[in-house]
Formats: structure tokens, C-alpha cells, sequence
């Protein structure tokens, strides 16, 4: 029970923060569900599998209920979703797979780097302004944004993210309307968790290591609990932010990402090099 309590404040969090900044919840659950499942005493093997696996599970859920909210403001591009759903499909897959080669430090340093650069980038685009074109003139085909949507998959799945810290800056780069590309980048995150989440069922399957109450390395307690709360939170969040300076959060958000990835990063670091 007290687990499960825990759980449900780590979906509180990550709704909270995932509402109050305007990303997935992802970039919040992967490194909190790896402290927790440290603190647990889970092998560390495979405790970061287990993060980015559960983590991916629970954004299945939370990407239908964005999906519906930006399809009823009629939002979401469907003809570039179903142009890179192929690749975002096998993507994810193979991004589960590339995961489980790598071990579990060789994972968090990888997630390290790239929430420092998550961070970073956030930094620059609140210091400069770039004006684009929104008349979609620069959408590559149909085989260009299915490999596209490859590798926004693969990578996704290897962070645990719903992948819209690629998938809109992709798109906007293609002078699609940003409030298109982010309802499209929330429709892109369905196929990229379903993928990505039985992609980790299936390779930690049968690992000897794993506790109870685990599909691979989608451990369900945890998704339970983050998916009880998160979606409440989330809206709780979203209020928050409209009292606050939207500058000032992004600055915050960056900052707790850097101190994250930089944690990742010299921790793993120096395991891997000791």
C-alpha cells in the first residue's frame, strides 16, 4: 500500500509538471520511477528498463485523452499522422529492442544527455525568435515523413517520451501552423507508446529478475498509481500555468532538466569509467 501511495505522487508530480510546461509527462516519470525503483531495491540492471517501459505504458493513456481534446478543436493534421504512423510504429519497436542491448547505465547516461539538451535547447528558443512560413510548404512526402517518423519513433522509445520534444520542432521546421503541429505531435505519441510499451513487454519478458506484478518491464503497480493521478493533475497544472509567467516556467522546467541530466550523466559516468 505504501508503494502503491508512492506511485500516486509520482503521477501528481508528473501531472502536475507535465500540465504546468506544456510537455509530456515522460521526461518527469523515467527519472523519478528510477529513483524510486532504486529505493525499492530492484535489480539495476534492469531498474531504467522498467522506468522507460512503465513509463511508456502510461503515456498510451494519457495520449488518448489528449488526442480527443485537440481532435475536437479540430487540430490535428491527420494526413501527416497517418504518413508517419508506419515508421513511427517500427521506430518505436526497434527503440524497445535497442534499449534492452544497452545496460542499465549505459540507458541513464543516454537520458541524461538528453535532458541536457532538452534543456538547453529550451534556454535557446526563449532567446531568439524565428519567424516561419505556416503554410505547411516544406512537409517532406510520404516516404520522408515516414522515415522521419522512424526515427522521432526510435528515439522515443529508447527515453520513455511521447516524443513531442521532436516531433513539434520536426514539424514546425516544415512550416506547419504550431498549434497543428502539436495536436499532431499528440496523436503521433499514441502509436509511439503502443509500439514502444509492448516492444519492452516483449524483451524483458521472462527476465529472472524482474518482481512481481510485471509484464516485461512494464511494472503495473507503478502504472497504476501515476495513471490515477496524472491526468487530474495535469488540468491542475494547466490552470497553474496561466498565473505564471510562461518564460519563467520554461527557465525553471530547463533548469530541473539539467540538474537531472547532469545527475544522470556523472553518475553513470563515472561507473562506466571506474
Amino acid at each position: 500500500m505504501e508503494v502503491l501511495l508512492i506511485y500516486l505522487l509520482v503521477g501528481i508530480g508528473a501531472g502536475t509538471i507535465a500540465g504546468l510546461f506544456g510537455v509530456g509527462g515522460g521526461l518527469i516519470i523515467v527519472p523519478a520511477l528510477v529513483l524510486v525503483f532504486t529505493a525499492q531495491g530492484i535489480a539495476p540492471e534492469i531498474l531504467t528498463h522498467m522506468a522507460v517501459g512503465t513509463s511508456l505504458a502510461t503515456i498510451i493513456i494519457t495520449s488518448i485523452s489528449s488526442i480527443r481534446t485537440h481532435h475536437g478543436k479540430r487540430a490535428v493534421d491527420w494526413k501527416i499522422f497517418a504518413a508517419m504512423a508506419p515508421g513511427i510504429l517500427v521506430g518505436s519497436w526497434l527503440g524497445g529492442m535497442t534499449a534492452d542491448w544497452l545496460s542499465g547505465a549505459w540507458l541513464q547516461l543516454l537520458i541524461g544527455f538528453f535532458a541536457v539538451g532538452i534543456a538547453l535547447k529550451m534556454w535557446l528558443d526563449g532567446l531568439r525568435k524565428v519567424e516561419l512560413s505556416t503554410d505547411g510548404s516544406r512537409v517532406p512526402g510520404k516516404v520522408g515523413l515516414s522515415l522521419a517518423g522512424g526515427l522521432i519513433g526510435w528515439a522515443s522509445a529508447i527515453f520513455g517520451i511521447g516524443g513531442g520534444s521532436l516531433t513539434v520542432p520536426f514539424l514546425s521546421r516544415c512550416h506547419v501552423v504550431m498549434q497543428r503541429a502539436v495536436a499532431t505531435s499528440a496523436a503521433c505519441g499514441l502509436p509511439i507508446a503502443v509500439a514502444g510499451a509492448m516492444s519492452f513487454a516483449v524483451q524483458g519478458w521472462g527476465n529472472i529478475q524482474l518482481p512481481a506484478w510485471s509484464s516485461g518491464y512494464i511494472y503495473w503497480p507503478a502504472f497504476v498509481g501515476i495513471v490515477l493521478t496524472s491526468a487530474l493533475f495535469a488540468r491542475f497544472g494547466a490552470l497553474l500555468a496561466h498565473r505564471l509567467s510562461p518564460q519563467l516556467l520554461k527557465n525553471c522546467f530547463a533548469g530541473l532538466l539539467l540538474l537531472i541530466g547532469l545527475r544522470f550523466i556523472w553518475q553513470n559516468y563515472s561507473i562506466l569509467t571506474g
